[in-house]
């Protein structure tokens, strides 16, 4: 039997989140490392938000999510991940759940000017055993902590990846989703489960 002229099997796909606080680069991270256009839901922050939308720290923000982000992108020929970045705001936070069904796991983008933005979307991931890594945004004059330090500050279990990133750098952004994946597989062979990776 001639199997050069069977079908290539279909590309394994895996569902990654990407969430955080208000601001913390989550669209500029799925745009970043997104092979296709990525489908934005965007809208610009009014005067009517401005006492429910704490923008302490991110003054020049001038739009904020208001459904998701989503992007793709091919890590191996056999391997696809699709990037659904979350909301940032409580507002919105009722769109969580239906984002987070069938993830494998999440990145939580992290400001350390504004640590205490990470507080819930670090707790909404250890409720529900949802497997994560904590991706510090760098962004340009803030200061550098060590990511010990930052787990500490967010008291987070010793096993969950630490790691510093420049969500406008594709190559960075990649490193934090390989992160993702590594993390979810190596979560789900210590629960016996199957790990949805090749």
């Amino acid at each position: 039997m001639n199997t050069s002229l069977a079908p290539a099997a279909p590309p394994v796909t895996l569902k990654l989140l990407v969430a955080g606080g208000f601001g913390v680069g989550k669209t500029t991270l799925v745009g970043a490392v997104s092979e296709i256009r990525p489908l934005r839901t965007e809208e610009t922050l009014t005067e009517a938000s401005r006492p429910v939308d704490d923008i302490r720290g991110v003054e020049h923000k001038r739009t904020t999510t208001v459904a998701m982000d989503f992007g793709r992108i091919t890590l191996r020929e056999d391997l696809v991940l699709y990037l659904f970045g979350t909301p940032g705001q409580d507002r919105f936070w009722f769109l969580w759940d239906e984002l987070a069904q069938g993830a494998l796991g999440a990145a939580v983008l992290v400001d350390t000017r504004r640590l205490e933005d990470s507080f819930s979307a670090v707790d909404y991931f250890e409720r529900r055993g949802i497997p994560f890594v904590v991706a510090v945004n760098c962004f340009e004059g803030a200061d550098r902590h060590p990511a010990a330090t930052v787990r500490e500050a967010l008291d987070l279990d010793p096993d969950v990846p630490v790691l510093l990133c420049d969500a406008r750098e594709r190559a960075s952004a990649k490193t934090v989703l390989i992160a993702v994946v590594e993390h979810a597989r190596a979560f789900a062979r210590a629960a016996g489960q199957p790990t949805g990776a090749p």
